[in-house]
């Protein structure tokens, strides 16, 4: 399992775009530094980038971003030394763990946060990496880089 540190304001950002989304999920891409993402113990997540929650009429509960989307949004990452190693998405009411339905749908290697909106107020932001072998999602280190201080 890979630990992940979020650049500062990152959390802020999915915070923000969680209870922008209310009642409903939010989802969006989680883009990483291409040379923390090969197999090191730590990832860093660089850039955050929302996306529209595809899901149709169960938006409260679900969220799916269509695989032509990734697909063209990591196209758009090539040449760069950006890489997409996750996804994020927004529990509005319930607690920040992956559901059934995200175990089902996800994917080994990638970081996926989970947000917990309760009320239209962003709260606990839990990460999680699927174990390849259980197909179970496992609980990762998320370390939130604080914002710099302003200079003198």
């Amino acid at each position: 399992m890979t630990d992940v540190e979020l650049g500062a304001g990152l959390a802020e950002e999915v915070r923000r775009h969680g209870e922008r989304a209310y009642p409903e999920e939010a989802c969006g891409f989680l883009v990483g530094e291409a040379a923390s993402a090969s197999g090191t113990a730590r990832r860093r997540i660089v850039r955050v980038e929302s996306m529209e929650n595809r899901v149709g009429d169960q938006r409260t509960r679900r969220f799916v971003i269509p695989p032509d989307e990734v697909r063209r949004f990591e196209r758009s990452l090539e040449g760069s030394h950006e890489l997409l190693v996750g996804f994020y998405h927004s529990h509005p009411d319930h607690p920040a763990v992956p559901s059934q339905f995200d175990q089902e749908h996800a994917w080994p290697w990638y970081t996926y946060l989970v947000l917990s909106v309760a009320h239209g107020r962003a709260d606990e932001l839990g990460a999680f990496e699927l174990d390849p072998d259980e197909r179970r999602f496992r609980p990762v280190e998320c370390t939130v880089d604080a914002p710099p201080l302003p200079r003198e």
